[in-house]
């Protein structure tokens, strides 16, 4: 029996996992993660732990996408809203001089490494009713 999602699920859990690690992280070391970004703000860690939160919470969604994406599919706009309002954001925070350029990287594996997979999903399955 062939599996036309075979491969989105890989990704998709994938992105459960990285969202999950990624999230415990930041919540349990903002510090690490504020060095790590370039933001050496005095009292930033609250905000780099709810920025870990609504990541890991991005988790769940993608582990329900993973485990069945014909039900779950419109899930996929969710997620990339998050993967497109968030360089979006920092694009504009650069611009004003509110985040350093060195904080690219949490959009490279964040966001940017996603887009393919999760563009190619929605583009053929996210219109879809659930089943």
């Amino acid at each position: 029996m062939s599996d036309e999602f075979r491969t989105y699920r890989r990704w998709f859990y994938a992105a459960a996992l990285y969202n999950t690690i990624w999230g415990v992280l930041v919540v349990a070391c903002p510090r690490r993660f504020l060095d790590a970004a370039g933001l050496t703000a005095s009292g930033a860690e609250p905000l780099a732990q709810v920025i870990g939160m609504m990541v890991g919470v991005y988790a769940y969604g993608y582990y329900l996408l993973a485990s069945d994406p014909k039900r779950y599919a419109a899930l996929i706009w969710i997620g990339l809203a998050g993967k497109t309002f968030g360089p979006l954001g920092f694009l504009y925070s650069v611009a004003t001089g509110t985040l350093p350029w060195q904080f690219a990287w949490v959009l490279l594996f964040n966001d940017i490494i996603w887009w393919p997979v999760f563009w190619s999903f929605a583009l053929r399955y996210g219109a879809r009713r659930p089943a």
